[in-house]
């Protein structure tokens, strides 16, 4: 195979980083991802790693710590399916010696075996889910205080309302107590024919000493 000795440009050194950082979020090896990008720049697979360590990994440290943590996802994820297939297919709701169940249908699973990136593709949407039904029940709190807010201010308004109308019935009464003063004095004034003073009737209607009415 043919090698270089000449000094790396930018564009390998980003062609390294790339297929280094890949290979981790998938789970591979970094010596096979040096060998990759050795057989596409005509560099061995030592040299790759060399100038890796050397020079191009200290530039991506961050970059390497969030492949390592989509890895980590990326297996939980492989995983989660891995179980959820074995739980299913020990289901079974038919004969043992059932041909569709030999080959793998299952009431649960999908005909063919999900793939990893269907499976974080399934829980990126569950995610999603999840996050709605939490604004969902937020908001459904939110509205239950609203209600609770707006029955007691209600209850305070139909008090209210009461006081009102007890106060209104009491000048009611006193009103029509009033004219009914008032016939009576108009009453009594035409029988006897003199002018009636309407504060001795009512000192009369309220108990008082009615005082002598003046004759004209």
């Amino acid at each position: 195979m043919k090698t270089r000795q000449d000094a790396w440009s930018h564009e390998e050194d980003v062609l390294l980083a790339e297929t280094v950082l890949q290979y981790i979020r998938e789970g591979k090896t970094q010596l096979a991802a040096f060998e990759v990008v050795g057989r596409q720049l005509h560099r061995t697979a030592a040299a790759c790693g060399f100038r890796w360590n050397a020079e191009v990994r200290k530039r991506h440290l961050e970059a390497i710590e969030q492949a390592k943590k989509q890895r980590k996802e990326r297996k939980r994820a492989l995983e989660m399916m891995k179980k959820w297939q074995k739980e299913a297919a020990a289901v079974s709701f038919g004969a043992p010696d059932d041909p569709k169940l030999a080959e793998g249908s299952s009431p649960f699973l999908p005909a063919t075996p999900l793939t990893l990136d269907e499976c974080i593709s399934f829980l990126q949407r569950l995610r999603n889910d999840v996050e709605q039904l939490e604004a969902a029940r937020r908001e459904n709190e939110r509205l239950k205080r609203e209600r609770a807010e707006w029955q007691a201010r209600n209850e305070q308004l139909a008090k209210k309302a009461e006081r009102l109308e007890a106060r209104q019935t009491t000048v009611h009464e006193d009103y029509e107590a009033l004219v009914k003063i008032m016939a009576r004095a108009r009453q009594l004034a035409s029988e006897e024919g003199d002018r009636f003073s309407l504060a001795q009737l009512l000192l009369s209607e309220t108990g008082g000493q009615v005082e002598p009415m003046a004759h004209s």
